[in-house]
């Protein structure tokens, strides 16, 4: 178990990139060290109630959250909101809910095996 603060069980995704995402990485400084100088740009497309379409921007070890789809993006993730509050709560792993099907992802493979280190 990750012994970083976990977002709150009742978190909206919107809040989730746009808020709690940079806040965390921002007050992590290992995180930040992680990330290094990578700019990346990731889109995160939750399917079902409460979902949308999210951005995170990764630049010199900060990261920024937007909502909308992008125009560009180095990895786009697909999933239903059920699933993503799972992987949030720690009942389903990364690796799993990708070999269950339940996360689809489409670009920079490498990056997807990164996105603990931005999400947490």
């Amino acid at each position: 178990m990750s012994s970083r603060a976990a977002p709150p069980d009742d978190i909206s995704p919107e809040s989730f990139f746009t808020n709690w995402v940079p806040a965390a990485v921002a007050s992590d400084p290992s995180r930040r060290d992680r990330l290094g100088a990578s700019a990346h740009d990731l889109e995160f497309t939750l399917e079902g109630e409460g979902g949308g379409v999210f951005g995170v921007h990764i630049a010199d070890g900060a990261v920024r959250g937007s909502v909308g789809a992008l125009e560009h993006a180095d990895l786009r993730v697909r999933l239903d909101v059920s699933t993503w509050r799972a992987l949030n709560r720690g009942e389903l792993s990364a690796p799993e809910a990708f070999l269950r099907r339940r996360v689809h992802l489409r670009g920079n493979l490498f990056l997807a095996v990164k996105l603990h280190v931005i999400l947490g």
